[in-house]
């Protein structure tokens, strides 16, 4: 539950620029984490090679694949529903099309996919993508094909993503799959399996071509970034067993975030997900010292209680986590911090909760993803401990949570009025298209007049008033980030 889903991404189709030479069609989906997205396009680059464009139009597609999550349960109940509307149009429409599950979800759910309900024709689990092509040779011959073993050595590393559906200023870049966190309500170590780091080398090539191609900021990708380890290859849990030469070379993510930030110096770079009981003072102070390496982590407490923490098996306690917070603000003191949030954890008291909220009160996020517990198949929690928290005390800790968040919300974007804050300009306001919206360093949407400014650029921008969640302001000039100063 770690994983930031965006609404307004879920079930995008996926488009890319069409080869002339490919005959055959692809229709893929993607629901879930930006891991999943991001996985989405090293999947249509592999796809690309094999022959298939993209479509956004269902009934034509040759091959259709929906790349799922298994986080929430309303992610999977969505799936279920755009996995009978395949089989509608197939059967309707294209007998001849092929359907298959990619990601998580596919992992967990492969036999009852394939063999009992009968849905798709293959079920591909997040480290067998490049085995795609072969899958789909057995699908062509009219078998059904599954390959969900989870690799310990798969980085896509060697992948060069498509970037899709992008603005052409802000992409991903992946640098970790996987997690060793057991955490007992999350199935992401069941599904991506256990930690492991890509090749530092390949990360930063992938960087410098993504700016040598106009991107202006990227996200480094984990499921757990600052859990980033590098000694040639290998396991995270096996590097005590590294020789020395391996030790004394090693990369940590405080290390792999100098090195981006040097190769690029006027390419902003940020990163998620961070996990409380890996965020090293190192990060931060690397953070500290490079001005393209945004002011804003992501830091997911998940509740502000003790007994809950140790239930769930967070590695970290409320006044660890309090340390940590107090470290960030007096090494970055302009530092957002966000969260994410699970009320309703089995056994959870009022007591407890409260002391949610004074965390929340102690903290004052600048923004955060908060969820009620939704007992996931497969996991710890749901099969040791009863989802005993009545739904309606759920949903009623959940909104005293979120009134509480849009009232710290406003107190931070409030911060920033009358001052000069950067602004990466993304793309046209939703609301006037006589106005650009970028973020600031701080992740905080900004919007401002066009002016002669364009997509791409850094603009200093005089704040004048704010809404809850978004500043409104009045460009000053370039910013020196800017490359064509």
């Amino acid at each position: 539950m770690e994983k930031i889903i965006d609404e307004n991404k879920q079930g995008e189709s996926l488009v890319l620029e069409q080869k002339k030479d490919n005959k055959r069609k692809l229709f893929i989906e993607s629901y879930g984490c930006a891991m999943n997205f991001s996985d989405s396009e090293i999947v249509a680059s592999i796809m690309a090679n094999q022959g298939f464009n993209t479509t956004q139009n269902l009934e034509d597609a040759d091959l259709v694949l929906v790349n799922t999550c298994s986080i929430r349960d309303k992610a999977e109940q969505t799936i279920r529903k755009r996995l009978e509307k395949y089989n509608a149009v197939k059967r309707d429409h294209n007998p001849k099309m092929k359907v298959g599950v990619l990601g998580c979800m596919a992992e967990r759910l492969k036999t009852k996919f394939l063999e009992e309900e009968k849905i798709v024709d293959l079920v591909v689990g997040p480290d067998a993508y490049k085995d795609l092509p072969n899958l789909l040779a057995e699908v062509d011959e009219g078998r059904d094909a599954i390959n969900v073993i989870l690799s310990k050595e798969e980085t896509y590393g060697d992948i060069s993503p498509v970037r899709l559906n992008t603005n052409g200023v802000n992409a991903f870049v992946s640098i970790t799959r996987g997690c060793d966190n057991m955490c007992t309500f999350c199935v992401v170590p069941f599904t991506r399996g256990r930690e492991r780091s890509r090749d530092p080398q390949s990360i930063l090539e992938e960087v410098n071509d993504l700016w040598q191609r106009g991107y202006k900021e990227i996200t480094l990708l984990g499921q757990n970034v600052d859990s980033y380890l590098w000694y040639g290859g290998g396991l995270k849990k096996d590097f005590e067993k590294a020789n020395d030469m391996q030790k004394a070379t090693s990369i940590d993510f405080s290390k792999l975030l100098d090195l981006c930030a040097k190769a690029q110096p006027k390419m902003r770079i940020r990163f998620s997900t961070s996990n409380p009981q890996d965020l090293t003072l190192d990060v931060i102070k690397t953070m500290a010292k490079h001005q393209n390496i945004c002011n804003h982590i992501h830091l997911p407490v998940q509740s502000g209680s003790n007994r809950i923490l140790k239930e769930m098996n967070r590695l970290h306690t409320r006044e660890e986590y309090m340390t940590l917070i107090d470290n960030i603000r007096d090494i970055i003191p302009n530092c957002a911090i966000s969260q994410d949030m699970i009320v309703g954890f089995p056994t959870e008291t009022e007591a407890d909760f409260q002391d949610t909220f004074s965390l929340m009160e102690y903290v004052k996020y600048n923004f955060g993803y908060m969820f009620t517990y939704s007992e996931r198949p497969g996991t710890m929690a749901e099969r040791k401990m009863d989802d005993d928290v009545p739904e309606k005390t759920k949903k009623r800790r959940l909104q005293d949570i979120v009134d509480l968040q849009r009232v710290h919300s406003e107190i931070r974007t409030k911060e920033h009025l009358n001052t000069i804050v950067e602004v990466l300009i993304e793309k046209e306001s939703k609301k006037s298209n006589t106005q650009w919206s970028g973020r600031t360093q701080q992740n905080i949407v900004a919007v401002f007049p066009k002016g002669d400014y364009k997509i791409g650029d850094f603009v200093n921008v005089k704040i004048t008033g704010c809404t809850s969640a978004t500043l409104i302001g009045e460009a000053v000039e370039y910013s020196k980030n800017n490359e064509n100063l």
